[in-house]
């Protein structure tokens, strides 16, 4: 009896724990460590892990930002020991050793900025960084301590979802909104709206606009940037001054990531509703990635920097997934560690 009752007892255990798993299967944010292979965080709607050995286990990093949502996450490529949350409640939160401690870092950000959704970190210059925001573009010249408004030119919305960087000219950069896409060509002093081609100024002026999701630029080819919206997939080989869609094979029309593969750029992927999809033609044609995955709505999706063939895909309600072979196969990945089995005591 004393044997059935601790087994019953562990069979309750594990079908709390499963439960409480269920809670972290959305996956909101993924950050691979920039140098380090081994390191990535990874963000769900109710906490925060980092793993140290590749994803093989993960541990839940105690945070003070506990009562904060995460939406974004961004390790600093100059000092990765720098990580950055952008919350919806709360802004900006910094920690300076890879997660063990968190404080806030909002001074300069209007009292209404609330809601971050991504940072972006220049290519040369340490400790600029860029902020996308529900109401704006912010820039922090001092790794976050103060961050001051990027504004000028953005008439028609202040909601910027995202923004992508042209690496090889980081003077210039891309903003994805919920009417579109803004272009500045001065470090953020000035922005000009590029719709040609992505949204009809009817619509843009009805109110009807297209939500960018996603903005990424071609590492090799200044001009050429990618984005994914609320209802399509767009390229511009002209550096914004117009748009044209590339959904050839798309199973579904609404983006909400897009990645390049910094090592061959006519490679990239694009997470959906309806799964992974992969181009190997710089978007000329697409094909369905989804071999292992076990649901198909993909909120978030990341790759290495070190090593291009392996990607985190972050989905609605099914966990963390990784590919080690360019999104070919998907294994699960679990972020709680597995529950040591229950061995009687000798006699029992």
């Amino acid at each position: 009896m004393a044997v059935l009752s601790r087994l019953l007892l562990l069979v309750a255990v594990l079908l709390i724990t499963a439960n409480c798993g269920r809670q972290s299967d959305t996956i909101v944010a993924i950050a691979p460590h920039p140098r380090n292979p081994d390191i990535a965080y990874v963000a769900t709607n109710e906490s925060l892990y980092k793993t140290r050995n590749g994803g093989t286990t993960w541990n839940k990093v105690t945070t003070d930002l506990s009562s904060f949502r995460v939406l974004t996450l961004g390790v600093d490529p100059h000092s990765p020991s720098n990580v950055l949350a952008g919350t919806m409640g709360d802004a900006v939160y910094k920690s300076p050793d890879g997660g063990q401690s968190w404080g806030p870092h909002n001074a300069g950000l209007k009292e209404h900025v609330s809601v971050v959704n991504q940072f972006t970190f220049h290519p040369t210059i340490p400790d600029l960084i860029y902020v996308a925001t529900t109401v704006g573009v912010f820039r922090s010249k001092d790794g976050g301590r103060y961050w001051e408004e990027r504004m000028h030119g953005m008439k028609e919305v202040h909601y910027v979802v995202t923004l992508a960087i042209d690496p090889q000219n980081p003077d210039v950069m891309y903003a994805g909104t919920t009417g579109g896409v803004y272009k500045t060509s001065d470090a953020t002093t000035n922005w000009q709206l590029v719709n040609n081609g992505l949204i009809p100024k009817e619509k843009l002026d009805a109110a009807m606009a297209l939500g960018v999701n996603s903005l990424v630029t071609d590492p090799r080819r200044p001009g050429t940037v990618y984005a994914g919206s609320t209802n399509g997939l767009f390229k511009t080989v002209d550096a914004g001054s117009s748009w044209t869609r590339i959904e050839k094979g798309l199973a579904d029309t609404y983006i909400s990531v897009l990645l390049v593969d910094p090592s061959t750029p006519s490679h990239l992927y694009a997470g959906t509703r309806k799964g992974v999809h992969k181009t190997v033609d710089g978007g000329e044609s697409w094909g369905e990635a989804n071999k292992g995955l076990t649901t198909l709505n993909i909120r978030a999706m990341a790759i290495s920097p070190l090593d291009p063939q392996i990607l985190f895909a972050g989905t609605n309600g099914s966990g963390l997934f990784q590919s080690t072979d360019g999104a070919a196969t998907w294994k699960a990945v679990h972020l709680t560690p597995t529950p040591k089995p229950f061995l009687p005591s000798p006699g029992q």
